[in-house]
């Protein structure tokens, strides 16, 4: 009878841990979609001033500042960086599209 209620309670826990979870892949979707709808603004401006695409210092300091967020926030900061890595060459795939039909080259 105890190890019955152990396994309810211990399915409980995990519902209101996963009802969690859901919460937080919900709010990072939202808060990607808001990035991008911000990073494509970028793109158009580039492609209509004739900027380049990529700005490697940029992604540079930003590669930085991230590493330390993550170190403060106590995340490994090799896994922020892939996951900054991943989501700026998306970015920078998109200012490419953006910059072609304005006709630009990828080289700007």
């Amino acid at each position: 009878m105890n190890e019955e209620k152990d396994m309810a309670d211990a399915r409980t826990i995990l519902a209101g841990y996963r009802a969690s979870i859901d919460n937080i892949d919900a709010a990072l979707i939202h808060m990607l979609a808001e990035r991008f709808r911000c990073t494509k603004a970028v793109g158009v401006l580039k492609a209509e001033h004739g900027l380049p695409p990529a700005d490697p210092a940029r992604e540079q300091q930003q590669i930085a500042r991230l590493r330390q967020l993550a170190k403060d926030a106590h995340l490994d900061p090799d896994f922020a960086e892939k996951f900054l890595n991943f989501v700026v060459r998306e970015v920078i795939r998109h200012h490419e599209q953006i910059a072609a039909s304005n006709g630009m080259t990828k080289a700007g």
